[in-house]
């Protein structure tokens, strides 16, 4: 990128600020809190909680903060996602790639999530994490188990990620750097 380039971005960055708002969901112990934190710090910890509900933090990327809504993902929680995904840019929705066992269930919540009239239209982005684990499955093989194809009334993008190694953190932020509001 030449000076001149980044200067224009420089000048867009103090004139135009972007905002968005994202849900992240998924199953327990998918790593929503990790990616949260991948994002946010780069950090990552062995010796997380499962979220109780709720947690919102604010991430300032470049010019762009993001409000994300990290939600619990035991079964008690799910009745609430729709709410916190209502009117959102983007709808992340997490899943262990390791955990074999978990994706027909990640898959009928996720679809079930989906027929919600008022999430209508709004772009999802599927992690599929802990790729760093021998047993995770691949990119092919999790938007087959998902029936991804057969979502058709929105943006669908699918990522293979590891919070524990870093691996594709920049390329989820571009993403939804690119799904800010004021991007769009």
């Amino acid at each position: 990128m030449g000076l001149w380039d980044s200067v224009l971005n420089w000048l867009r960055s103090l004139f135009f600020k972007q905002e968005m708002e994202l849900s992240l969901v998924g199953l327990q112990n998918a790593g929503k809190t990790s990616l949260v934190n991948a994002i946010a710090t780069g950090g990552y910890s062995e010796d997380m909680i499962p979220t109780v509900g709720f947690n919102m933090r604010k991430v300032t990327k470049g010019n762009v903060t993001i409000k994300i809504w990290d939600l619990g993902g035991q079964r008690r929680f799910r009745t609430m996602w729709e709410r916190y995904c209502r009117g959102v840019s983007a709808i992340v929705y997490v899943i262990d790639a390791a955990d074999r066992d978990s994706v027909p269930i990640s898959k009928s919540e996720l679809h079930d999530l989906l027929t919600k009239p008022s999430l209508s239209g709004i772009p999802l982005l599927i992690l599929g994490n802990k790729i760093d684990k021998s047993e995770a499955i691949s990119k092919q093989a999790l938007v087959d188990q998902l029936g991804l194809e057969s979502v058709a009334d929105r943006e669908v993008c699918c990522y293979m990620i590891s919070c524990k190694d870093s691996i594709n953190i920049d390329a989820v932020i571009d993403w939804l750097i690119k799904h800010s509001r004021t991007a769009k």
